[in-house]
């Protein structure tokens, strides 16, 4: 019995489930993770993840960065971003006062699982407009094959 209280579509657990999205959808996000591959939100840099039948992509959003202090590294199906944010306003000048400080500063790191089908020796990344583009290619054994049928 009480099992398939739990269980049931319209059963009370998933009537305050929804209610739960809806006001997150109102209000904003409750700052936990949405999904067991996403992390809690203003987490630095934000980053999407996706891929194609041939390799898998990985957009980081940070700018203001440069290019050549970030460090991409894949080790053992984990790829890690980390680099390093200047303050915004200089800090030397007496005669600034700051009233409100929003956009983080220091160094980050994020690390990202990959899937095992990837090709540690075929990883391509480019940074343009803020954004940080790594694309990691899938093995060729592990990419569909059309079999001809006779």
């Amino acid at each position: 019995m009480y099992e398939s209280i739990l269980n049931s579509p319209n059963s009370l657990f998933s009537q305050f489930e929804r209610l739960r999205r809806e006001l997150d959808d109102v209000f904003g996000v409750s700052g936990l993770p949405s999904s067991i591959r996403s992390v809690a939100p203003g987490t630095v840099p934000a980053v999407n993840v996706g891929h194609t039948p041939t390799s898998v992509e990985i957009y980081a959003f940070a700018p203001g960065l440069d290019a050549s202090k970030i460090d991409v590294t894949l080790d053992r199906g984990v790829l890690r971003i980390s680099g390093e944010r200047a303050p915004g306003i200089p800090t030397d000048k007496a005669e600034v006062q700051v009233y409100t400080r929003e956009r983080g500063t220091g160094s980050f790191t994020r690390a990202i699982s990959l899937p095992d089908d990837v090709d540690p020796g075929q990883v391509n990344a480019s940074y343009r407009d803020g954004v940080l583009q790594v694309s990691v290619a899938r093995r060729e054994s592990a990419q569909p094959k059309r079999i001809t049928v006779q």
